[in-house]
């Protein structure tokens, strides 16, 4: 996946937790980087995370994953 960062932004490696994920979010999984496009929330704190390419990823409150993110400088 090689897409443009815009410019003034950076990027970096984050610790993700259900409760922090973000829409835009891309988390590698089994060599594939996929970009988080939706999300939603589940009983006992889970989210369910929809990827651009339609695949549905459940992470439960305790799960931690890592993940690229670009922060927007201002």
């Amino acid at each position: 996946m090689i897409e443009r960062v815009p410019s003034g932004a950076l990027v970096s490696n984050v610790e993700i937790t259900a409760t922090t994920v973000q829409r835009g979010d891309v988390i590698q999984l089994g060599g594939r980087a996929c970009r988080v496009s939706d999300l939603f929330q589940l009983p006992q704190g889970a989210k369910q995370l929809l990827f651009e390419s339609g695949e549905l990823l459940t992470i439960h409150a305790r799960s931690r994953l890592v993940a690229v993110r670009v922060l927007r400088r201002r």
